[in-house]
């Protein structure tokens, strides 16, 4: 079960193949096209690459085409500025020569400052709650085919839902949710792996924040859900292998779009990322 995630560690860790250029290989979890959270995890790597001694403190992606599982994808880094305090980057990554995901990222030196955050919200903690890949399991009968081998193996990441939504008998409720997430063994020190494992993680579920008070899911019929863009913040240190808790939201749908936006929180309640997406939600009648 460990090798997952040692395979997910190595399947992030972009390749150099020349200058400022790396290539990843793509990844099949069963949504039909590349999954978006590994998309933005390799151009992070492949960034972090071109960087010294300076950590990501804001990324932002638009994500363009549908990625190939069955292709590689090639990363090509723009070295944008290198100043005294922050290092900018853009990335680049295109399959077949044509560009699926356009990445701006920004690294920042260690600085002292003024500090504050919001409250960790007061919820029940992952001890006991079931798994996602454990409530797979138990309706694996009703889960498509095509899909039930990719929802129902082994994941590198285990996600804990407070409340979870029944796929298949969805029904209204607010728009917002609440998941503890965790890295299923220890992850190696550097705190690149581990920023560029949380943006991985960061794309698991916050799309579908929107479809809940319309008692619809992603796996509904004639739906089309995909990540239009992503957002991150990383305000303080952390370790995805221990308990993180990712409190979703979304504060409106209009236009066949969905927003939503996600705070994550150590368990002792530093509030260490935020998160900010916006979401095809389109319903094809």
């Amino acid at each position: 079960m460990t090798q997952v995630l040692d395979e997910l560690i190595e399947l992030l860790d972009v390749k150099p193949v020349e200058t400022n250029a790396f290539v990843g290989q793509s990844q099949d979890l069963g949504f039909r096209n590349v999954f978006g959270g590994q998309v933005l995890g390799q151009a992070t790597m492949a960034a972090s690459k071109t960087v010294d001694n300076r950590f990501v403190h804001s990324l932002h992606g638009y994500f363009l085409r549908p990625g190939l599982v069955s292709e590689p994808i090639s990363y090509e880094v723009d070295l944008i500025r290198t100043g005294k305090s922050f290092s900018t980057r853009r990335v680049l990554a295109k399959q077949g020569g044509r560009a699926i995901f356009n990445l701006s990222i920004s690294f920042h030196g260690e600085e002292l400052g003024f500090e504050h955050q919001s409250e960790k919200p007061a919820v029940p903690g992952p001890e006991g709650l079931p798994s996602e890949l454990d409530l797979a399991r138990q309706v694996k009968d009703k889960i498509p085919e095509a899909v039930r081998e990719k929802f129902t193996c082994d994941r590198p990441i285990e996600v804990r839902v407070i409340d979870p939504v029944d796929p298949f008998k969805p029904h209204k409720r607010p728009a917002k949710k609440y998941s503890w997430i965790r890295a299923i063994h220890k992850v190696p020190d550097d705190p690149m792996i581990h920023l560029a494992l949380l943006a991985y993680a960061s794309d698991f579920g916050l799309a579908t924040a929107s479809l809940l008070p319309h008692g619809i899911t992603w796996l509904s019929p004639k739906m089309q859900v995909a990540s239009l863009d992503h957002g991150m913040w990383f305000h303080r240190p952390f370790r995805i292998d221990d308990w993180l808790l990712y409190e979703k939201e979304s504060p409106s749908a209009a236009g066949g779009r969905g927003f939503n936006r996600g705070s994550i929180f150590s368990q002792d309640g530093s509030l260490v990322a935020s998160v900010a997406q916006e979401s095809l939600i389109r319903h094809h009648p």
